[in-house]
C-alpha cells in the first residue's frame, strides 16, 4: 500500500495515527542502547499484552508521567499509596497485575544491570551485538531464552511473544516488512 506521501510502510502501521507514522518511520527496529529507553520499551510491552500497540503508544506520554519517566530505581521503590495512585490514573492502562509487574520488574531489571553492568550489555550480548533480520513470526528460540532467562530472574509480562515484539521494537531484530521503504539487509 502507497501512503500519501509516497511511501510503502509494514501493514501494521495506521496512516490515520501521526504518532504511530512516526514511531514506524523513525523508532521501530532502530537499535536501542539506552538503559532508560529498554526499560520504558520493557514495560511498554508488557502493558501492550493483550491490546494494540497503538493503544499503548497512545498512551505513552502519560506512562512516562505516572511511572516516573521509567527511572527503575524509582518505579522499584513505589509504596502502597504511589501503586494506588497508578491504579486510579485515567491516562495509563490500570491494571493492577501489568502495574505490579512493572514494580517487579524495575527490582528485576536494576539487579540485571548492576551483574552486567548495564541491561544494554546484558540484552545484546544474546546476539553478539548484531542486530539479527527477521520478519514473520512471533516468537523465536532467541525469544524463548531471553523469556526464560527473564522470569528466571523473577520479571513478569515477558512471555516469548512480548519478547518477541520488544527485541522489534528496541532493534535486537529487524522486520520492516517486504516492500516497507525501510526494508533492507541490515540496519
Amino acid at each position: 500500500m502507497t501512503w500519501s506521501d509516497g511511501k510503502c510502510r509494514c501493514r501494521w502501521a495506521n496512516p490515520a495515527n501521526p504518532r504511530y507514522i512516526r514511531y514506524h518511520d523513525e523508532e521501530w527496529g532502530a537499535p536501542v542502547h539506552d538503559d532508560r529507553k529498554l526499560f520504558e520499551m520493557l514495560i511498554l510491552e508488557g502493558f501492550q499484552a493483550g491490546l494494540s500497540w497503538e493503544c499503548v503508544l497512545n498512551k505513552q506520554p502519560a506512562f512516562r508521567r505516572a511511572f516516573d519517566d521509567f527511572d527503575w530505581d524509582k518505579v522499584a521503590a513505589y509504596d502502597d499509596a504511589k501503586l494506588a495512585a497508578l491504579y486510579a490514573d485515567p491516562g495509563i492502562i490500570r491494571n493492577r497485575r501489568k502495574i505490579a509487574a512493572a514494580v517487579g520488574n524495575a527490582a528485576a531489571f536494576a539487579a540485571i544491570r548492576q551483574e552486567f553492568g548495564s541491561f544494554d550489555a546484558y540484552l545484546w550480548q544474546w546476539t553478539g551485538g548484531k542486530t539479527l533480520v527477521e520478519s514473520g513470526p512471533t516468537t523465536s528460540p532467541l525469544s524463548d531464552a531471553i523469556s526464560k532467562d527473564l522470569k528466571k530472574r523473577g520479571m513478569k509480562f515477558v512471555g516469548s511473544t512480548i519478547i518477541y515484539a520488544y527485541l522489534q521494537a528496541v532493534g535486537v531484530l529487524y522486520a520492516h516488512e517486504p516492500g516497507c521503504f525501510l526494508e533492507k539487509k541490515c540496519p
